[in-house]
């Protein structure tokens, strides 16, 4: 499974990865088997030290995909927006057509499970850590209640240990300055988060160490 990435659209700085694995932890975990592709969506946990990358998460018990071995694809979605042709500079004299801005990242490695007791523990009480934190909640694992205990018994530990990286950013790259900066002030006005952000993430293509794609 291979991403289509144009060298425009190519971002190689994996702090803005780390960046966009911290607001957008949500993956979707693509795995093969007999030919047949299988998906689950679910929260992960990022871990880079270096090149180094690690997702680890967890999936129902009963569902197949926690049986699967071998080569696995997680699906980082970013923020995306639409962008409308009427707001370029140029658009009548290059008949410019609307398009969609987006950040995505794939990444590909070894999938392996785990299912001891510690483990799963460990895996919950950090997920629960930031999770309820920006919830405003207060829930944590609690390894001596024998109840919860018991329920990590219905599901299955994973890690992902990445070994290629696949990170689009398809930000108007390959657009005059000016559509680029008219784009970034119409998505930087609208109501909408999502827009907002990336107006943001447009804002870091035009830094120097990112002209020229």
């Amino acid at each position: 499974m291979t991403l289509y990435l144009p060298r425009a659209f190519d971002e190689r700085d994996l702090a803005r990865l780390d960046a966009l694995a911290a607001s957008h932890p949500f993956a979707t975990l693509v795995t093969v088997d007999d030919g047949a592709p299988c998906v689950s969506h679910l929260p992960v946990l990022y871990r880079r030290d270096g090149d180094s990358i690690e997702l680890r998460g967890h999936l129902a018990r009963p569902n197949p995909q926690s049986r699967h071995r071998g080569r696995a694809l997680a699906i980082l979605q970013g923020p995306h927006a639409y962008v409308s042709p009427t707001w370029y500079t140029d658009k009548a004299e290059q008949a410019r057509v609307p398009t969609w801005n987006y950040v995505v990242a794939h990444l590909s490695g070894e999938l392996t499970w785990f299912d001891d007791d510690a483990s799963l523990g460990c895996l919950l009480t950090a997920l629960g850590d930031i999770h309820e934190a920006r919830a405003g909640g207060d829930w944590r694992y609690d390894a001596s209640n024998e109840a919860e205990r018991v329920q990590l018994r219905g599901i299955v530990g994973f890690r992902l240990v990445v070994d290629r990286v696949e990170f689009k950013a398809k930000l108007s790259q390959n657009h005059p300055l000016a559509n680029r900066h008219a784009v970034i002030d119409r998505l930087a006005a609208s109501s909408d988060a999502g827009d907002r952000d990336v107006a943001g993430w447009m804002r870091a293509t035009l830094e120097p160490t990112h002209e020229g794609g």
